[in-house]
């Protein structure tokens, strides 16, 4: 999307004003551990006019990519993934057809059968085609939560001054997670779909607009509503010190939704998203399958061009009654050490 390309074309503005500074993704296997990060290269700041600073503005460009990476809807943007999948996958094709490398691969894989050690860094590419970007951005967040983190620096910065900009609290590191999980009773389909992508469905919702955007309380704020168990769930990436804050804030764009106190545009916008989605279900095999399985599975049978007449029909009236049905049932909280459910 537009704000995809936009933060791209911000990123690399910026490294083009840190005097040609670079970064780069990288993939390591480092005896039976899997090592992955980020290098950042930039001049030595004895090499600068004025004296400028180069080292904190590149800590924090490296702690946005680790912890702030670009999502909508709670999950990864789907262009950028398949594209990526495509990168990948020819970069593991480049092995199979360099037969030296892959004899060698091949040999670790059958000496080392079994272990962590055999499997190469890249992937198989049957591994690579079942990634979707909701799954992705979910091993991203057990990545963050479970590994540990290693920090190096290479230059002329006093070691005090480095500690400072590489500090775990002003990157986050150890961002904490808060999940909270709504019992939805309406029976109002249409009207509930839409009020769960108003609240926290997509990137015009009021979670990312508000809490997000306008306020900065979440890395991250999505909600998901589960059509087949009536549950409408809360994702969200924060500073554990402002648990308080960020949970009375969901739940206030919740009300506010309850309410009926959303703009037209917000309804629309909405809506638009929701009647393009269903009608894109058609170009994609693999959503199409996923559909039907969910239907046989779940027994919940569903006309999808009923439902898109439904969606059309459906008053602001009719989401903040189907809204108001939404009830909170449980809280799960996760920091960097321990984690508390309640």
């Amino acid at each position: 999307g537009d704000r995809a390309h936009i933060a791209v074309r911000g990123r690399a503005a910026e490294l083009d004003r840190l005097y040609g500074a670079s970064i780069a993704y990288t993939v390591r296997k480092k005896g039976e551990n899997q090592c992955l990060g980020f290098v950042g290269s930039f001049l030595d700041e004895r090499y600068v006019p004025g004296g400028e600073r180069l080292l904190e503005p590149m800590a924090d460009l490296l702690g946005e990519l680790l912890l702030d990476p670009l999502t909508r809807n709670g999950r990864f943007l789907a262009d950028y993934v398949e594209s990526e999948k495509e990168n990948l996958i020819d970069a593991i094709e480049s092995i199979l057809n360099d037969k030296r490398d892959y004899a060698d691969a091949r040999l670790l894989q059958e000496m080392c059968r079994g272990e962590r050690y055999g499997i190469d860094r890249l992937g198989t590419v049957t591994g690579v085609e079942r990634l979707t970007n909701q799954t992705l951005y979910r091993y991203y967040n057990e990545l963050l939560a479970t590994a540990r983190i290693e920090l190096f620096y290479c230059g002329s910065a006093d070691c005090a001054r480095v500690e400072g900009a590489l500090d775990t609290e002003t990157m986050d590191v150890t961002q904490a997670k808060l999940a909270m999980g709504y019992r939805a009773a309406s029976e109002d389909t249409p009207a509930l779909l839409l009020a769960n992508l108003i609240f926290g469905g997509y990137s015009n919702s009021k979670l990312f607009l508000n809490v997000r955007e306008k306020l900065s309380l979440c890395y991250y704020a999505s909600s998901g509503y589960h059509r087949s168990k009536g549950i409408i769930t809360v994702s969200s990436g924060i500073e554990a010190q402002n648990y308080e804050v960020a949970r009375r804030e969901i739940a206030a764009q919740l009300e506010a939704v309850q309410n009926g106190d959303f703009e037209p545009w917000e309804l629309e916008g909405a809506r638009s998203c929701m009647l393009s989605s269903l009608r894109s279900r058609e170009d994609s095999a693999g959503r199409l399958e996923e559909y039907y399985l969910g239907q046989a599975a779940t027994g919940l049978w569903e006309d999808t061009d009923a439902l898109l007449v439904q969606l059309e029909a459906v008053t602001p009236e009719r989401v903040a009654e189907a809204a108001r049905s939404i009830r909170l049932d449980t809280v799960y909280f996760l920091t960097g050490k321990e984690g508390a459910a309640q």
